[in-house]
């Protein structure tokens, strides 16, 4: 954009590009919310949407956030947006590694020890129970719950 003359519909279309991302960081949780790097008041007025309940009050908060993200690099954000939302390719790689550790946790006793070998911070004795739980959930044909905890302990641990 260095000396570069934008014609009105192209603002116009940036304008609502950086409304839209603003838009998707309103929709974040307080904790996601904390581990972005933002401006302290484009944080302050992305939480004060968040309690607005009004249409038209919420609208025009909504416009503000598009303002201030005007000065702001939207670049990182949305890489950073994208990348909890699964777009990015390197998360999608991760998820499936992640998935694929998992199975082999529940196929192989030896991969628990190399896990565990890799991970030593991580309860063992909770990660063999949520194991056992879950081969036993496979062969009664149960809902998966203990195999969604596993995925959790593997991505809290990578």
């Amino acid at each position: 954009m260095d000396n570069e003359i934008l014609s009105k519909t192209r603002k116009k279309q940036q304008s609502h590009a950086l409304q839209k991302l603003g838009a998707e960081l309103v929709e974040l949780s307080k904790e996601r919310l904390a581990g972005m790097d933002l401006p302290e008041a484009l944080r302050e007025a992305i939480r004060e949407a968040q309690r607005i309940t009004a249409h038209e009050g919420r609208r025009r908060q909504m416009q503000y956030i598009g303002k201030l993200m005007r000065d702001v690099d939207p670049a990182p954000i949305q890489e950073r947006l994208d990348a909890w939302n699964g777009q990015s390719k390197a998360e999608v790689a991760r998820q499936h590694g992640m998935e694929r550790l998992r199975e082999r946790l529940i196929a192989d006793d030896a991969a628990l020890t190399e896990f565990a070998a890799r991970h030593p911070g991580v309860d063992l004795q909770a990660l063999r129970n949520l194991i056992r739980n879950a081969r036993k959930e496979a062969a009664e044909g149960r809902p998966p719950k203990s195999f969604r905890e596993i995925f959790k302990v593997i991505r809290d641990a990578e």
